[in-house]
């Protein structure tokens, strides 16, 4: 700190009479700071990986006066990121900007924090997808019903993980974080260290320590849980990567062997031969490697071809889903064999890579595929969604219901679209005319033809589609096997799997609504009163004590009522808050899914609670709706205009380019 009088320099000083007074007058002008200029030094650096450019660098070479506001700028070298400031920051205006300021209040500091970029990587979960950018922050989509995407607040992450419900991300300090589901102790990671690699299954988690042994957590054998040995490798040593399948877990040495532990029913541990292996991946129950000379081997269940990789060349890194296998050539070009459509399991593109280009890094999901491109963007193939949130293009809609996986939507004219799963014909209405509504099932869908007669399609093994006798139907229901209908008289039928008694509603009168959960089935009388039948093992049919109810909805294992006043009352299931619908108020429609609740309020915007990890909670800027639908895992709404939105499981990534900064 300097005080800098501006009596300084005035000749007088040099006598001594007039000196003493000055000496007084000095000492009262410090003690009251009058008359004064106080002014502070400013120590800037920075650490390996850039500079500071404003207002430079060096130890107490900037001087300001007391209270200046100084611009700071941090500029990073290529392959650097910045971090934040340290050291006397309580007045810098944002320590994790580069691009900030300083209030010089004293002498002060600082240092610029640069870390070395790390490499921009994908990770696939069984349903959702992990992004690490270069500044070590993380992206993710999917499915988060048990927080597995929550990893906005991590940050300098160096690779990351995604199992079947939960991500792991090592930090550039060795040590490991972990999000999801930790039912088995998967995500028991905290305490780890000294980690270079981390792999993660189905419910354990794998690192490899620099020293090349290997610790794990998760499911070894507890109760209800599958444990197979996959943890055991405690033995390892000289391990220079580590790759985790559902219940297997697999090794390979400085040598180029290879071990492996867990789960063998195919064969997928039978790699005792292997040698000059590089690189390995583990799917559900089959075991992929690179050898050195850019060929691939593979080992375990090939009922789908996923172990058709025999005739590959020029692979620098592999990777394994459920079903299918993935092969990264050296010219950024890709390669995939396995599950496509195969009788028994769903194939949903998974394997269409064929145009990709450019690729430095690909993932391998459940049902789909990920690949990051040289220049930071995403691409993807597959998805666990149907399409059933397709619905951008319909027009002229007057009536739409969701259920499972597909979407249905009534046209004005009386013909009928759907988009989603089409698995055993549920989407087959292309031909339907003449109807005036239609239900979505969990396997099937339900029309009510003008005249009072009823159509249906998809899966009718059950019964549900024994429907062709049924006359003056007013309107028609569908839950998991079993089809209701309400007849014009208010008297209910009922045809399907009723072994909840589900279809036990041969003596009910009087109603004016009919709703199908899975297992259970609602109605409504025409007095506000509700009746219910069918499986009550979660309370959802304890409907006894609703009264003045406008409108029925029936989920999965719960059960919604809508009541004249706009409120809603919700029995059932309720661990994921899809019962949690007692502050809604000026509701004019309710509709339940799978494991969530949707209200459509007066003003035409849409409201919902419950689990929403697919986001088919995202309703909220919704407007100008006038119907609503839920099915298991998306919502779609019906505009005035006659257009549908749907939000909820779908397989689209955002834009995200993992070399810029986070959205």
């Amino acid at each position: 700190m300097r005080i800098i009088l501006s009596l300084r320099r005035h000749h007088y000083l040099a006598r001594v009479g007039t000196f003493l007074v000055m000496v007084a007058l000095i000492v009262g002008m410090v003690s009251c700071g009058g008359g004064g200029v106080v002014e502070y030094d400013l120590t800037v650096s920075s650490t390996e990986g850039g500079s500071v450019t404003t207002p430079g660098e060096g130890t107490g070479s900037f001087t300001y006066d007391e209270g200046e506001v100084v611009d700071l700028v941090a500029e990073a070298e290529e392959g650097y990121h910045f971090v934040n400031w340290t050291g006397d920051v309580a007045t810098i205006g944002n320590v994790n900007d580069a691009t900030t300021t300083i209030t010089m209040n004293g002498d002060y500091s600082i240092m610029a924090n640069f870390k070395v970029n790390s490499t921009p990587m994908v990770a696939a979960g069984w349903y959702h997808t992990v992004g690490l950018k270069s500044d070590g922050t993380l992206v993710a989509v999917g499915d988060n019903i048990n927080g597995q995407c929550e990893v906005g607040g991590w940050t300098d992450i160096t690779l990351v993980a995604a199992g079947g419900s939960n991500t792991v991300g090592l930090k550039s300090d060795g040590t490991a974080v972990a999000v999801g589901l930790n039912n088995a102790g998967q995500c028991d990671v905290s305490s780890w260290t000294d980690i270079v690699q981390v792999a993660t299954g189905f419910q354990h988690t794998v690192g490899l320590k620099s020293d090349g042994t290997v610790v794990a957590v998760g499911a070894q054998g507890a109760e209800g849980l599958p444990g197979f040995g996959q943890c055991n490798v405690g033995s390892w040593t000289d391990i220079n990567q580590v790759a985790a399948g559902i219940w297997h877990t697999v090794g390979v040495k400085a040598d180029g062997t290879v071990v492996t532990v867990g789960a063998n029913w195919a064969g997928q541990c039978e790699v005792g031969g292997w040698t000059d292996i590089a690189q390995v991946a583990a799917g559900w129950m089959h075991t992929v490697g690179i050898k050195a000379d850019g060929t691939v081997i593979a080992v375990g269940d090939n009922s789908y071809g996923q172990c058709n990789v025999s005739g590959w060349t020029n692979i620098i890194q592999v990777a394994a889903g459920l079903l299918h296998t993935l092969g990264l050539k050296s010219d950024g070009t890709v390669v995939a064999v396995g599950a496509e459509g195969a009788e028994g399991w769903p194939g949903y593109g998974q394997c269409n890579v064929g145009g990709w280009m450019d690729i430095i890094q690909v993932a391998a999901g459940n049902y789909h595929t990920v690949g990051v491109k040289s220049d930071g963007t995403v691409v993807t193939a597959g998805g666990y969604g149907y399409g059933q949130c397709d619905v951008g293009g319909w027009t002229d809609i007057i009536q739409v219901a969701a259920d499972c996986r597909h979407t249905v939507g009534l046209e004005s004219d009386g013909t009928v679209v759907a988009a989603g799963d089409n698995l055993l014909g549920r989407c087959n209405v292309g031909g339907w005319t003449d109807i005036v509504q239609v239900a979505a099932g969990s396997q099937h869908t339900v029309g009510v033809m003008a005249g009072g007669t009823v159509v249906a399609v998809g899966l009718l093994d059950q019964g549900q589609g024994d429907v062709g006798g049924w006359t003056d139907i007013a309107q028609v229901t569908a839950g998991f096997l079993h089809t209701v209908g309400l007849k014009g008289d208010g008297t209910v039928v009922a045809t399907g799997d009723n072994y909840y008694g589900q279809c036990d509603v041969g003596g009910w009168t009087s109603i004016v609504q009919v709703a199908a959960g899975d297992f259970h089935t609602v109605g409504l009388k025409e007095d506000g009163i509700v009746v219910a039948v069918g499986d009550n093992s979660y309370g959802q049919c304890n409907v006894g004590g609703w009264t003045d109810i406008d409108q029925v909805a029936a989920g999965y294992y719960h059960t919604v009522g809508l009541k004249s006043d706009g409120t809603v009352v919700a029995v059932g299931r309720n661990d994921y808050g899809q019962c949690d619908v007692g502050g809604w108020t000026d509701i004019i429609r309710v509709a339940a899914g799978l494991w969530h609740t949707v209200g459509l309020k007066s003003d035409g915007t849409v409201v919902a609670v419950g689990g929403c990890g697919w986001g088919q909670c995202n309703v909220g800027g919704w407007t100008n709706i006038t119907q609503v639908a839920a099915g298991w895992e998306h919502t779609v709404g019906l505009k005035s205009d006659g257009t549908v939105v749907a939000v909820g499981a779908e397989t689209e990534l955002p834009a995200w380019n993992l070399l810029g900064a986070a959205p």
